[in-house]
């Protein structure tokens, strides 16, 4: 039997993986994408869901600590969208200034990451993840 923790942090890999299978199936081999935060599927989201409702299955779905997870998920997916989208939308808008300001000046700067949060298609796709990861393997090993 895998600890709660274990079956999250599988599923969170598992979606970062298949960023990259994504990326692949559009014809583009980018194994950093396995590194990086933002994209589909959130492995934000596919983590807290996983942990989330393994909690649950073991505590009860009315127990304090499934409450508690489930609290703490939701801020996970919250910070997600909201605040690192808006980081993302500014560093995008900072690298057009410097585009615009630098290229006269001959120097190029390393650019800003702009793709660091998800969208809420992300997050929903993330959600299904974990769900699916935890169905499956719950199918699979047969755990008790």
């Amino acid at each position: 039997m895998f600890n709660p923790g274990v079956l999250a942090i599988l599923s969170g890999l598992s979606a970062q993986a298949c960023k990259v299978l994504i990326a692949l199936l559009r014809g583009r081999w980018q194994p950093q994408l396995f590194f990086s935060n933002g994209g589909m599927p959130s492995s934000h989201s596919a983590t807290v869901m996983t942990l989330t409702l393994e909690v649950g299955r073991r505590e009860g779905y009315a127990s304090s600590l499934f409450s508690l997870v489930l609290v703490f998920g939701l801020f996970v997916i919250m910070e997600a969208t909201g605040l690192r989208q808006e980081m993302g939308q500014q560093a995008a808008l900072l690298n057009e200034l410097m585009d615009g300001v630098l290229n006269r000046q001959k120097v190029h700067p390393r650019r800003l990451r702009e793709l660091v949060g998800h969208t809420w298609t992300e997050v929903l796709g993330g959600l299904i993840f974990g769900t699916g990861f935890f169905f499956l393997l719950h199918a699979l090993c047969r755990f008790p």
